[in-house]
């Protein structure tokens, strides 16, 4: 079966920063509130909440003060490794990435 995902990287932006903007005003706290309690710059959020755009770190530190950074620990996941020739695959992937890199 034929599976489409409609959701492209600028659209998942955009919903991350409705999603924020929408626990910020469900808990009642102003922008300059909410930068306040994270850490994060007025004008870092100001700029999420317009364009979606923002560092990883700076959204972790907006989840983390909506209680919420757990949510984040099951994004891209470790694929389930099911055989010995899984495995291999896996550390012939990582030997030729440490000579690629030099190390």
């Amino acid at each position: 079966m034929l599976e489409l995902n409609l959701y492209t990287p600028n659209k998942i932006q955009k919903l991350l920063s409705q999603r924020i903007k929408r626990l910020r005003l469900i808990n009642e706290w102003t922008q300059v509130e909410l930068a306040e309690r994270s850490g994060i710059s007025l004008a870092s959020l100001k700029r999420f909440e317009s364009t979606g755009k923002i560092s990883l770190e700076r959204l972790l530190l907006l989840a983390w003060t909506f209680g919420r950074l757990d949510e984040f620990t099951s994004l891209l996941e470790e694929p389930e490794i099911m055989t010995l020739a899984d495995v291999r695959k896996l550390e012939n992937k990582r030997q030729r990435g440490k000579r690629r890199n030099g190390n």
